[in-house]
C-alpha cells in the first residue's frame, strides 16, 4: 500500500520518520504555509493511503473537496503528533484504513480508534474481506444492506463458485438459491445479491496497428458478454510486445485501470496447450497466435473463450482460480 503522510510539527515529523521504519511504502512531507491543500489535491488520487499527523479537523477540511466514493477514495488515517491516537476516518473497510490504523498503531504503540459498527461488534465486515481476498465490489450500494442484517443478528446466505477455506464466520451460511452475496465472475446472479468479483480474467489481444480505442473496446465488451463474464472480472490485458505501444491498447488499459501485459513471440511460442493456428499471424509475429497464447500465459489457467475476430480485433478470454479464504475474517 502506498502511503503518504503529512506533518505539521517537529514532534509530527519525528513519529512520521518512527513509523517509516516499519511501514513499507511511505513518504513522508512537512507541510508548510499554504501548502497543504495542494498536497491533498496531489495525493488524494495518487496514493492507496493518506495519513495526515495532526488533528483530525484538519485532515477533514482538507480531503473534503476530493471525497467521491468508497470505492475509489484512499484509505484516510489521522494522528496525533504523540502517537497516542490511529484515528481512520475514509474508507475504513475497502480501502484498508481501519487495517492501516491498526498496523500504524502497532508501529507506535498507539490506540486505534476503529468506530464501524461490525467492527465493534466483532462481526463480520462484507467490504473488509472482500478488500482481503482481493474481490472487486460490482454493486457497492448493497453493502449497507449486508452489513445493517448482520447487526440485527440475521443470517446471511452465501453463493460462491469456488472452495473457500477457514471456519465460516458467524452469521453466514453457504447457500446454492436465495443467496445474498454472490462471489462469482460470471455476469449473471441474482440481481437483489451483493457482487463480489474475483479479478480472474485475462484478456489476450492481437489487432491491426494503428486499431481505433472504439474498436479494441467493442470486441473486449463483445467477448466478455459471449463468454458471461462480468467486466469487474478483467484483471489484465495480454498480447505480444510489438503491441506494447500500441495507442488504443494502452488508452484502453489506462481508462480501465488494469496493466498492459506483454510477451515475446518465443514466450507465446512456448506455451503449452491446443491453440487455433494463423499462417498469417506466424508470418507477421513470429508466433502462430497471439491473443489465445498470450491469454493463457498471463493467466497460468485455462482458455474459456478462443479467438474471436471482430473488426481488426482478435480477443480471447483465459481463467485462473482464485484462492479465497475466511481464516482471519473479523
Amino acid at each position: 500500500m502506498t502511503i503518504a503522510a503529512i506533518a505539521f510539527s517537529d514532534a509530527g515529523m519525528a513519529l512520521g520518520h518512527r513509523l517509516m521504519a516499519s511501514v513499507p511504502d511511505m513518504t513522508l512531507h512537512r507541510c508548510g504555509n499554504g501548502e497543504l491543500a495542494t498536497w491533498t489535491a496531489d495525493s488524494f488520487p495518487r496514493n492507496e493511503a493518506l495519513l495526515f499527523i495532526g488533528s483530525v479537523g484538519i485532515a477533514v477540511r482538507a480531503i473534503a473537496p476530493h471525497v467521491v466514493s468508497k470505492t475509489s477514495d484512499p484509505a484516510v488515517v489521522v494522528m496525533d503528533e504523540l502517537g497516542t491516537y490511529a484515528i481512520p476516518v475514509l474508507s475504513g473497510h475497502l480501502g484498508g484504513a481501519n487495517a492501516l490504523a491498526v498496523q500504524l498503531s502497532r508501529a507506535c504503540g498507539a490506540l486505534a480508534v476503529v468506530t464501524t459498527a461490525t467492527d465493534i461488534h466483532g462481526l463480520f465486515a462484507v467490504d473488509d474481506w472482500a478488500r482481503r481476498q482481493g474481490l472487486r465490489v460490482a454493486n457497492p450500494e448493497r453493502i449497507k444492506w449486508i452489513s445493517a442484517r448482520l447487526l440485527s443478528g440475521e443470517t446471511i446466505r452465501f453463493k460462491s463458485l469456488y472452495p473457500i477455506s477457514g471456519p465460516v464466520p458467524a452469521h453466514l451460511e453457504s447457500a446454492d438459491e436465495e443467496y445474498d452475496i454472490l462471489i462469482s465472475h460470471r455476469s449473471r446472479g441474482r440481481d437483489t445479491a451483493l457482487r463480489l468479483v474475483p479479478p480472474i480474467v485475462t484478456l489476450g489481444i492481437g489487432c491491426r496497428k494503428n486499431i481505433s480505442r472504439e474498436a479494441v473496446e467493442a470486441a473486449i465488451d463483445n467477448a466478455l458478454r459471449r463468454a458471461g463474464c462480468h467486466p469487474c472480472a478483467v484483471s489484465a490485458l495480454a498480447t505480444i510486445d510489438l503491441k506494447a505501444q500500441e495507442p488504443a491498447l494502452t488508452a484502453y488499459c489506462r481508462d480501465k485501470g488494469i496493466p498492459l501485459v506483454t510477451y515475446s513471440a518465443e514466450a507465446l511460442s512456448q506455451v503449452p496447450g491446443t491453440f487455433s493456428s494463423s499462417a498469417f499471424v506466424q508470418k507477421t509475429t513470429g508466433v502462430d497466435n497471439v491473443c489465445e497464447r498470450a491469454a493463457v500465459r498471463h493467466s497460468g489457467g485455462r482458455l474459456i473463450r478462443p479467438k474471436e475476430a471482430m473488426d481488426g480485433v482478435t480477443v480471447a478470454l483465459a481463467l485462473s482460480e482464485p484462492h479465497l479464504s475466511f481464516q482471519e475474517a473479523l
